[in-house]
């Protein structure tokens, strides 16, 4: 079946159905054109808090399916990929923050949106790219204290600190994007020696000396607003997973992008397809598609990621 029949058919079968779909900045650009809302990780959060439908299928990787279970435990939360984990939230889970936590009492814990539910459940707050460094401020604020446990990822982790001065634990020390901390700083003086005159947009979770040669350092929501305010004809090098240059492109075709390397590909978000996404809303009750977050857990981690959503 063709693209554009898909996208009909998912399209007709979401009438039917009492269902949203949620999907990403890194999702396919397929699926992008047929979700009902986009955004990154904190639009999506506070999206999926207001949703007033039965069912929601989030196209994007587990932690985020899991956050709406845990925002919407009366809603059936589904997945189009049972398998489209984050390899980034996988280098944390609960027992290690209770190990943090005894290591470094007093201290809050941070955890980035990308992380467990179970992570969650042990923190004191949760973050985005978006918010981290203005979360970090408030709570070293609320705690006394000049420093705080950061997880899971090293390189938000260090920018946070490098832009305020507060120093980030992080936990573990080499939590990581296995997509955004690929790209080197060879690799950005090469784009721009490709593209003159462009202006450089990349993702905190890069290390720090791809930061360092950016015109603008933020979320992918931020860049998005970023190009969205630029003027027309405005040329842009971008530095982050392939997906949001497909948005802009599409969203302001009289821009010009170009991805600064072509390793900024996130496999696990492209496990989603139109094909398995028309499944799903053919059969919104198989359990093999559901996200469901067990009662005990998201009770203790819906309160940090209210928390954020109040200060954001």
């Amino acid at each position: 079946m063709s693209k554009d029949r898909l996208q009909e058919e998912i399209l007709k079968l979401k009438k039917k159905r009492d269902v949203t779909i949620l999907a990403h900045y890194y999702q396919p650009i397929e699926i992008q054109e047929i979700a009902d809302h986009l955004g990154d990780s904190l639009g999506l959060s506070r999206l999926a808090n207001k949703v007033d439908t039965k069912y929601i299928i989030f196209a994007g990787v587990l932690f985020m399916a899991e956050t709406a279970s845990i925002l919407n435990q009366d809603k059936k939360v589904l997945i189009p990929h049972p398998e489209a984990y984050c390899p980034l939230a996988a280098y944390l889970d609960g027992e290690k923050v209770k190990t943090f936590r005894e290591k470094y009492p007093g201290l809050p814990v941070i955890t980035y949106v990308n992380s467990t539910a179970a992570v969650k459940a042990e923190s004191d707050i949760c973050c985005t790219s978006s918010n981290a460094m203005a979360i970090t401020k408030v709570m070293a604020k609320e705690y006394g204290t000049d420093a705080v446990l950061f997880g899971p990822d090293s390189n938000l982790g260090d920018y946070v600190e490098q832009k305020s001065g507060i120093k980030t634990i992080i936990m573990p020390h080499d939590g990581h994007c296995i997509v955004h901390s690929q790209l080197s700083a060879q690799d950005v003086l090469t784009a721009k020696k490709d593209h003159p005159d462009t202006e450089v947009l990349v993702h905190p979770e890069c290390k720090r000396e791809v930061r360092d040669l950016a015109d603008v350092v933020g979320s992918t929501a931020h860049m998005y607003n970023h190009v969205k305010n630029s003027s027309n004809g405005d040329r842009f090098l971008i530095g982050t997973e392939k997906g949001l240059l497909e948005r802009m492109a599409q969203d302001f075709p009289e821009n010009q992008f170009f991805l600064i390397s072509e390793k900024l590909i996130c496999y696990n978000m492209k496990k989603n397809s139109l094909e398995l996404t028309k499944h799903v809303l053919e059969h919104l009750e198989d359990p093999d598609h559901e996200v469901r977050v067990p009662k005990d857990i998201a009770k203790r981690a819906y309160a940090p990621i209210e928390k954020m959503l109040k200060l954001s």
